[in-house]
């Protein structure tokens, strides 16, 4: 693997680096993925993940080579209503904070450019792209160190055994493992470089219902595997919105792209907590391990991806 440090606010080094590697396929991840950040700094947020994305998309429009497009936005992208049910890939686009309205932009981004420039109508005619976007859930598991996260702040304050302050407790999100995720982008990318059109559209990406539970039970989760977790809660009186309703339907990703979550309910927090005590407490890292039992599960359960493979 070869890694470049870049800026992809830089349309010219990013067409130069796609024009060089000539990849066949891109998964479009980068981003300022923090909600709060995106207050601070409001314009790096738009410039990143709006105009970011146009430079992803353009560079591909202009290079030969490329012939699948999966953009990763998330499921902050849907004008959120604070329904109890799951939103589905044809709700509206919106987004309260700057964060979640970029993600929104980026996925009409990503629908202009695929009818303007990557018709389907056009496909192995004028162009030979597919492009496609994945909507997932809030990702958790090893080797996150984002600052103002949940997880890694949880697990920082363990290392340090000091209790970590939660600031909304009751707030409900679709927890799913980092692997999850994952999976379905690299499936739902080998369709697109198979030539198969139908699936050059919007996907949610999200975990079963049993997932869906409010903060302060991932917490509670997370205590079960590692002892040294302990928390205190501190609701936060701030200025600043935040969404504490959050879900999403993948039953079109279920029925058509044949994908579905692997690990749900109390082995999401396991793997993820013992991830950490396991670095912190031994120096060892379980990256691969979790990814072996991971397909492994997979395979268990028949889902199509780890089957074919």
């Amino acid at each position: 693997m070869e890694s470049i440090f870049s800026d992809i606010r830089d349309p010219e080094k990013l067409f130069k680096a796609i024009e060089f590697h000539k990849p066949e396929i891109v998964f479009h991840m980068a981003a300022q993925p923090i909600v709060r950040l995106s207050y601070l700094k409001p314009v790096e947020t738009y410039e990143t993940n709006v105009m970011g994305t146009v430079n992803i998309l353009d560079a591909c429009r202009r290079n030969c080579s490329v012939r699948a497009i999966v953009n990763i936005t998330s499921d902050k992208c849907y004008h959120n209503k604070e329904w109890v049910w799951g939103y589905r890939e044809n709700d509206p686009m919106g987004g309260y904070d700057p964060y979640s309205s970029s993600k929104s932009c980026s996925e009409l981004v990503t629908s202009s450019y695929r009818n303007s420039f990557f018709n389907l109508k056009e496909f192995g005619k004028k162009h030979q792209i597919l492009l496609a976007s994945a909507r997932a859930g809030n990702v958790i598991g090893g080797g996150d160190w984002a600052e103002d996260r949940l997880i890694p702040d949880i697990m920082k304050a363990a290392k340090n055994k000091d209790e970590v302050v939660i600031r909304n407790p009751n707030a409900v999100r679709p927890w799913q493992h980092v692997l999850d995720p994952l999976s379905g982008y690299l499936f739902l990318g080998e369709k697109l470089l198979e030539g198969e059109g139908k699936f050059a559209e919007a996907w949610n990406f999200g975990p079963k219902d049993d997932c869906c539970i409010p903060v302060v039970n991932v917490v509670k989760n997370l205590q079960d595997t590692w002892d040294r977790i302990n928390y205190r809660i501190q609701r936060e009186k701030s200025e600043l919105h935040e969404a504490h309703q959050l879900k999403l339907d993948c039953s079109k990703t279920n029925s058509i792209l044949k994908w579905e979550g692997t690990w749900s309910g109390n082995k999401v927090s396991d793997r993820t907590s013992a991830w950490y005590k396991a670095f912190y407490e031994n120096n060892r890292i379980l990256t691969s391990e979790d990814l072996e039992t991971y397909i492994d599960d997979a395979k268990k359960a028949d889902i199509e991806w780890a089957i074919l493979s």
